[in-house]
């Protein structure tokens, strides 16, 4: 990890850069598989498919046997630690719930809000070298919390031409309605345009790696929503004199491990600190069964000295991290000054791992700087917000002249109109 002692604010930008490739290295790949898949539709996505993944198959849905067969293979102890994760999960998100707003604006002019659930949704759950079944949870739980009516599952299979036995247990233990095996930017294509197989969706979710982001950015060119753009993990951790070092060293590797495209950062107002996470990361990267995923995310990632809390905010606002630890005897002044993250994470034994698996917010979260603009999935994530509005006689009489008079100096005489002939008869 680099080491840097009070950087410039002048130099903060460059120092903070995700090692991530830019959007034109990459877009034209997307742009030329999408056009494919939107032709060819199953045929494109199973060129994709042995292309990238190694995989000669025929796309078709996964079986009910096939689920059945995988969830036989979990141990009934992950399966209790699956279900411990759900139940916390739906409680956290069933308190998401809010009821219907109503308002009398003015009298007789009733306006109000319902919310109704995205019918159609996709969620992407990544497999490669680290099948995270985990985030079936963190999507499929408030999916089928908000009432979404299919729940179309896409998973880049392994080499032998499957997907985990976890993620499939976790898919039917949630409510997923179809699951495909396919993975990367031909997913998100069949997902945005539909084909022969796998149906068209109105808001995809999930994370991926870059080539994913781009694909969930260009599937809005086409009318599909996407939770957020999701790329590479990041975490970042402020700790003073009063910090764990191995703890903290514990929590930069155990999202170092995610990719060697992710990023970890700490912020420290202690030089020991600072030297004391050095060499725990050091002695705990060489036991990890990932030690080469994650030795490349450490040569991306830096441990920074700053000299106060205050200059330390004001850098961890400018970075925008999807994960925030705090670990400060000075912690109310972080949690209460934090503007910019995507989940915060408070005290020694509040692991970044539990938000990860178990505690019960949601895992999907903005990355790359977008937790200045963006919310994590949640609740809402899967539902429309629409509004309502009933005018009475009366209330048309209150609020017509205001009506009239607007639509008029807009030069909208039609808008006018409307409510002119109305209020003849009323009178």
């Amino acid at each position: 990890m680099k080491k840097i002692e009070n950087p410039k604010r002048e130099n903060w930008a460059e120092l903070l850069k995700r090692p991530t490739q830019t959007v034109e290295n990459i877009e034209n790949t997307v742009n030329q598989i999408f056009d494919d898949v939107r032709r060819h539709g199953d045929k494109a996505i199973e060129k994709y498919t042995a292309m990238f993944d190694g995989i000669e198959t025929n796309l078709k849905q996964v079986s009910t046997s096939e689920i059945e067969s995988a969830a036989n293979l979990v141990s009934n102890r992950l399966k209790k630690a699956i279900q411990t994760a759900k139940q916390n999960i739906e409680s956290f998100h069933n308190a998401q719930k809010t009821n219907k707003i109503e308002v009398e604006t003015m009298s007789g002019v009733n306006c109000w809000q319902e919310k109704r659930p995205i019918e159609k949704i996709g969620l992407y759950i990544p497999g490669g070298t680290a099948p995270l079944f985990s985030t079936v949870l963190m999507l499929a739980v408030p999916a089928q919390i908000a009432g979404c009516k299919e729940i179309i599952l896409c998973s880049p299979p392994n080499k032998e031409g499957k997907i985990a036995n976890e993620i499939l247990y976790t898919a039917q233990l949630c409510g997923v309605t179809k699951i495909f095996k396919v993975g990367g930017i031909q997913a998100i294509a069949g997902l945005t345009f539909g084909t022969q197989t796998i149906p068209q969706v109105y808001k995809i979710f999930g994370p991926g790696n870059q080539f994913v982001t781009v694909a969930k950015q260009l599937a809005t060119k086409y009318g599909v929503a996407i939770d957020m753009p999701a790329g590479p993990s990041e975490l970042l951790v402020f700790a003073d004199e009063s910090a764990n070092a191995s703890y903290v060293a514990s929590d930069l590797l155990s999202q170092a491990e995610h990719g060697s495209d992710s990023q970890v950062i700490l912020v420290t107002t202690s030089k020991y600190i600072l030297s004391e996470v050095e060499s725990e990361v050091e002695k705990q990267l060489n036991d990890l069964p990932r030690k080469d995923i994650a030795q490349k995310a450490i040569e991306n990632s830096k441990l920074m000295y700053v000299e106060t809390d205050e200059i330390a905010l004001q850098l961890i606002n400018e970075y925008a991290p999807e994960h925030f630890i705090i670990c400060s005897k000075n912690e109310t002044y972080f949690t209460n000054g934090i503007i910019n993250a995507g989940s915060v994470f408070i005290g020694n034994y509040t692991p970044e791992s539990a938000g990860d698996y178990a505690s019960g917010t949601n895992h999907t979260l903005p990355t790359n700087g977008f937790s200045r603009a963006y919310s994590g999935v949640n609740l809402d994530s899967f539902l429309k917000s629409i509004t309502f509005q009933k005018i009475t006689k009366e209330g048309l009489k209150n609020i017509g002249d205001t009506i009239e008079l607007m639509a008029a100096a807009e030069g909208l005489q039609a808008h006018k109109n409307a409510v002119s002939i109305r209020l003849k008869d009323i009178k």
